[in-house]
């Protein structure tokens, strides 16, 4: 029985152990490879369409309009997609000269679904390239342009930089976020990228050729649908690419219902992938040979930061409880060798892209933050949250 105790120990360990090198790996690569490019220069853009999924986003879309607007050239489209809205999103939208389509259909409720619609409404005068951007986010000048570039020099998808910033005159644990965020959308597929390797769909700021999109299976209640999307293109042969030049940020939710709300449902759409369909991709990409969807696999293999750092203290203890009773030494030193590991590689991270957005003297809060979120976690695992696409409360409490 000890022996059989003492094995699991050592196998949690090491299965541990992969998540933990892949992020050091990453992360590593980011910091110490240079940058490489995403698309060739040209002096002609491809003609645009550009999707924006809305449900109840009247209050908050006019801003995002505005920096699409006066990205665009001639030819290029922007259609609003007001997907079960109960407020005047379509309304809004159409006074501020974009197009508009409306879909009522409660039962279906979801981006997926949103997006299925916008992008079939196209078919009967198709685009080069759609770019799909969320109703809440800002773009900074010029990313539409190195979306379009990149993604019709490649002719694969492209992801953009999507960063989330704290509200201003919020609390710590908003900083916090913000640089578990920038680790999560930034640094990591930064390094991917550095070594040719693809990235992950984000949601917005993705790029899409025209041949691909109107094939894909855009239509999913899935919350993570831009994780199956990415994959599902993967696995067709066209992993997405990452154009950090390309630049789109939103803002955490400020209210405390809002911001839980929004996280809960990234971290536990993520946490549920992670646990239906990672091993079954890995052994996919195997038997296929697809690098693409391989290296997908591995990345979405990581957990958020906290669940990990939270996932590795836990073995600790175990570990050090089970060299108590006798069960040796070997579970307690790769447990403390995989918390080191995960340490060394979120201070590179934090010490080259996170001290603007983290002092040192918040960082020593950290611990707080990740304990505070092990409720989440609970409820994530034993599949208790809701999935569903519901607009972000974004009120300040």
């Amino acid at each position: 029985m000890e022996a059989f105790v003492s094995a699991a120990l050592i196998m949690a360990g090491c299965i541990l152990a992969v998540p933990t090198s892949i992020l050091l790996f990453e992360i590593v690569a980011a910091i110490a490879l240079p940058s490489r490019e995403t698309h060739q220069s040209s002096s002609v853009r491809k003609r645009l369409a550009i999707v924006i999924p809305a449900h109840d986003e009247g209050s908050g879309i006019l801003p995002t309009l505005s920096d699409v607007k006066m990205q665009l050239q001639s030819g290029d489209r922007l259609l609003v997609v007001a997907d079960n809205c109960t407020d005047e999103t379509a309304k809004i939208a159409s006074m501020a000269g974009a197009e508009v389509t409306e879909r009522n259909d409660p039962a279906r409720r979801g981006k997926g679904y949103a997006l299925e619609f916008g992008v079939r409404s196209f078919d009967s005068d198709p685009p080069d390239i759609v770019i799909v951007v969320d109703a809440d986010c800002r773009l900074a000048e010029g990313a539409l342009n190195q979306l379009a570039l990149s993604c019709a020099s490649t002719f694969q998808p492209i992801q953009a930089l999507y960063l989330m910033k704290a509200p201003v005159g919020s609390s710590v644990n908003y900083q916090v976020a913000e640089f578990a965020w920038r680790v999560k959308n930034w640094v990591r597929p930064l390094g991917l990228s550095v070594l040719g390797l693809p990235c992950q769909l984000m949601g917005t700021g993705m790029a899409f050729p025209w041949e691909l999109i109107r094939q894909a299976d855009l239509a999913s209640g899935w919350m993570v649908e831009d994780l199956k999307l990415g994959l599902d293109l993967a696995r067709a042969g066209h992993p997405p690419l990452f154009c950090p030049g390309a630049l789109v940020t939103s803002t955490f939710a400020y209210s405390v219902e809002g911001s839980v709300t929004q996280r809960a449902r990234w971290e536990h759409g993520h946490i549920r992938t992670i646990l239906t369909s990672v091993a079954g991709l890995f052994y996919e990409a195997i038997a296929r040979r697809n690098l693409g969807l391989l290296v997908l696999s591995l990345d979405l293999a990581v957990p958020p930061l906290s669940l990990l750092g939270l996932l590795l203290v836990g073995m600790l203890i175990i570990g050090g409880v089970g060299t108590v009773f006798g069960e040796g030494s070997a579970a307690l030193l790769l447990s403390g060798v995989n918390l080191a590991v995960l340490l060394i590689a979120t201070f590179l991270a934090w010490l080259r892209y996170g001290r603007e957005v983290l002092s040192p003297a918040t960082a020593l809060l950290v611990p707080a933050y990740v304990g505070g979120k092990l409720g989440l976690y609970l409820r994530a695992l034993s599949n208790k949250m809701d999935l569903r696409w519901i607009r972000t409360d974004r009120t300040k409490s």
